[in-house]
């Protein structure tokens, strides 16, 4: 009960700072053109979906027996993980809590190695790119750019074929605002890369393009019209999409709506980003066929995704 307790504050706690400041949940910094009448409305509803949500899986955990998959828990991930639980329950059903018990002394290892300095430079300068509208990414010393570069420089030492690829920054970096834990950080990550998007983050990245061809030929079959509309304009899905899947919609979606389709992600595979995309594409494909051109269809994508339908992530999802 205490735990309950304290999780609800929390989440309360959380609710009061971002409707009376200029920062959003997990350090976000508003926009000036924000509209927060929406975003309260929308706060004040899911704050109680989030109430009982919490309940549930309070009451799931609580039980003796580790997590397993099964129907009942599909479906309470499907409907969002409390972010007080999101660790624990991304590290168990990802299998990186496996990864990191087979591996206890890994992580320090590659951080005490000899270090590539092509790497480190890389990484260097795009750390501070990283969220620059997030506050905790503001500075190199308090925050979280110290614990960013030790994620990625581990990782891309671990994954010589890997190395480091642009994209996987925002992916690292929202997983330690989650997570809060640099170490799970590094085993999540390693999870993606590895195991749930392989051949995503290589050289030639065919993994991405190929999944990318996938999301054309999907388009093709179910909307058709959408296809061929993009087609006669030249639009390529590569041009419209790739930041989608690259950075898995991280610095693409609101961040309640991207965590809850990382829920579904470390759960249920690869297949949720095209489940995501498509749902994109259908709640506007109206727009789409109603923009004469190439720079007007990129415009639709772009806007497509802000807004309230993407913000109320429990109805999005």
């Amino acid at each position: 009960l205490a735990t309950l307790q304290r999780s609800t504050n929390e989440e309360q706690a959380c609710d009061d700072v971002c409707s009376s400041s200029s920062v959003g949940p997990y350090g976000f910094e508003w926009p000036e053109d924000f509209d927060y009448a929406s975003y309260d409305e929308f706060q004040e509803n899911y704050h109680t979906v989030l109430a009982k949500r919490l309940k549930k899986w309070e009451h799931l955990l609580r039980r003796p027996r580790p997590i397993k998959r099964s129907r009942q828990l599909k479906r309470y991930v499907r409907k969002g993980i409390p972010q007080g639980h999101r660790k624990q329950v991304w590290m168990v059903l990802s299998g990186a809590a496996a990864l990191q018990a087979q591996n206890q002394s890994q992580y320090k290892s590659l951080l005490q190695s000899t270090l590539q300095e092509d790497l480190v430079e890389t990484i260097q300068i795009d750390v501070p790119r990283t969220f620059p509208d997030n506050i905790y990414f503001h500075n190199g010393t308090d925050g979280k750019q110290v614990p960013l570069f030790n994620v990625l420089v581990a990782h891309a030492h671990l994954d010589q074929g890997v190395g480091y690829c642009q994209g996987l920054n925002f992916i690292a970096g929202l997983l330690l605002l989650t997570t809060e834990d640099e170490e799970a950080t590094f085993w999540l990550l390693r999870v993606l890369v590895k195991h749930l998007l392989p051949d995503y983050y290589t050289r030639d990245m065919i993994g991405l393009l190929t999944d990318i061809e996938v999301l054309s030929e999907l388009v093709r079959q179910r909307m058709p019209l959408v296809h061929a509309h993009l087609r006669k304009n030249d639009v390529s899905w590569a041009i419209v999409t790739t930041k989608w899947f690259i950075c898995l919609f991280a610095e693409v979606l609101p961040i309640e709506t991207v965590l809850r389709i990382w829920d579904c992600l470390f759960s249920e595979g690869s297949k949720v980003l095209f489940r995501v995309a498509l749902t994109l594409v259908a709640k506007n494909q109206q727009q789409i066929l109603d923009a004469p051109g190439f720079a007007e269809i990129t415009a639709v994508f772009k806007d497509m995704v802000s807004g309230s339908v993407v913000t109320d992530c429990h109805a999005f999802m």
